[in-house]
């Protein structure tokens, strides 16, 4: 059997083809929407289990089925697809235009407000380089230290371990109370323990240790009910529909207006951080941090 990773002819049109059938299980249509007749469309499927050695489809008068290692395979193709389409588009817009990339991984894009900004300014100041933002929810450290990013934005105890990196300071962000716009406590300057005695908290969603401290407190006070949400977007549909109000850190405010923001009254912050490689002394990339560092020293009625 080929070694489908190793030296092999499989074209990207027998892959799309593959994952074509899989979808429809019908020859006649997935050569159609393949631009393909039947027999081309047939013989290439058969060439490509010919190359992998196992058969992907059975066939039968009402067209198609996968086998049980098929399916595994074409799940494994569909990925390998996306991320093949992925770098084809990421390299047409490079090759256009710059000589050089900077990626910067972090979970959300509001997690750097003034990223938008810092490419605008940076790229006006050096055309020939381009930042790519790159979101992982969840692995984006190991994603760093892997080298699939340049820069990550990270919580300085997310970093305490990592050898072989820089760390940049961006800034501190507090704690804050997120509720509907017509909450009677969005009227509220400041958020204390007492306000949310009695209410429903949304709580969990992977919560940095600052903010699962002051959640914990307030959970064995007894004095409120709380409801598990899995993560950041899951807790604003939860508090958008009505089950409860939650606690975040300022820097997953995405400033659209939809909520009330009300900073809670507590000493724990999040300290906000880039992170680099120290093997990686392009001036370009102290370049882009400088320029978001000033972006937010210059921000100082900012809410974070």
């Amino acid at each position: 059997m080929a070694d489908f990773q190793g030296d092999i002819s499989t074209t990207t049109k027998q892959i799309d083809y593959c994952i074509e059938l899989a979808h429809t299980l019908n020859f006649s249509r997935a050569a159609e929407n393949t631009f393909v007749s039947q027999p081309t469309f047939s013989y290439q499927l058969k060439l490509l289990e010919d190359e992998v050695g196992f058969k992907i489809f059975e066939r039968n008068g009402k067209g198609a089925a996968l086998t049980p290692a098929g399916a595994q395979f074409v799940t494994y193709l569909s990925g390998m697809r996306e991320d093949m389409k992925r770098a084809i588009e990421q390299g047409q817009n490079f090759s256009a235009r710059y000589r050089d990339n900077i990626t910067v991984s972090m979970m959300v894009r509001q997690a750097i407000y003034f990223l938008p900004e810092a490419i605008r300014i940076f790229e006006k100041e050096q055309p020939g380089v381009q930042v790519t933002p790159l979101f992982q929810y969840d692995n984006g450290v190991e994603s760093f230290l892997k080298d699939e990013s340049d820069i990550l934005f990270a919580l300085i105890e997310q970093t305490k371990h990592i050898p072989g990196i820089n760390i940049h300071k961006l800034f501190d962000s507090g704690i804050y109370l997120i509720t509907d716009k017509n909450d009677p406590l969005a009227k509220k300057n400041i958020i204390t323990d007492e306000d949310i005695y009695g209410r429903t908290l949304m709580v969990g969603g992977g919560s940095p240790n600052a903010l699962r401290s002051v959640q914990q407190k307030l959970i064995s006070s007894g004095k409120i009910e709380y409801f598990n949400s899995p993560d950041h977007d899951s807790t604003l549909v939860n508090v958008a529909s009505g089950k409860g109000i939650c606690l975040a850190p300022g820097f997953l405010n995405d400033h659209s207006g939809q909520f009330a923001w009300i900073p809670y009254d507590c000493r724990e912050c999040f300290h906000c951080v880039l992170c680099t490689h120290k093997t990686d002394s392009r001036e370009s990339l102290a370049s882009f941090i400088k320029t978001l560092q000033k972006l937010y020293k210059d921000a100082v009625a900012f809410p974070l």
